[in-house]
């Protein structure tokens, strides 16, 4: 996990790298990190489910087409079928904010961590140029 970690301290162009190493030394290899890449959503432009949310109100908007938004002529089913996207998409946007707020979380962990860990090694001395 470290070097997962690692690698996304460095950003795409390191996850890039280790997938041409990994089928350089064993085609294998490189096909998992890609495969990897491609299910932790890493190598995305942007985030899935706001592509998603995003794509479902286009398609209500323009209403025709292959959208599954289409009147089936069953008003109560269209009705029941709006209530339950509508209560997804809920449930969606609240989990991306648990998301956000837990990626806040981790990373204010982290920094005082890192402030902990500094005061134990002592004051660093300040440049006299400054």
């Amino acid at each position: 996990m470290q070097l997962v970690a690692t690698l996304d301290d460095y950003g795409k162009p390191a996850w890039i790298i280790a997938m041409i190493l990994g089928f350089i030394v064993w085609w294998p290899i490189g096909l998992g990190v890609l495969a990897y890449l491609i299910w932790s959503g890493r190598m995305g432009c942007g985030n899935k489910l706001q592509w998603k949310q995003h794509f479902m109100q286009e398609a209500r908007r323009f209403g025709g087409g292959f959208s599954p938004l289409r009147s089936t002529g069953n008003a109560a089913f269209d009705e029941y079928r709006e209530e339950t996207l509508r209560r997804l998409e809920e449930e969606a946007q609240e989990f991306q904010t648990f998301m956000e707020r837990l990626r806040k979380a981790r990373d204010k962990a982290e920094f005082d961590q890192f402030m902990a860990d500094r005061g134990q090694s002592g004051p660093r001395p300040v440049p006299s140029g400054a």
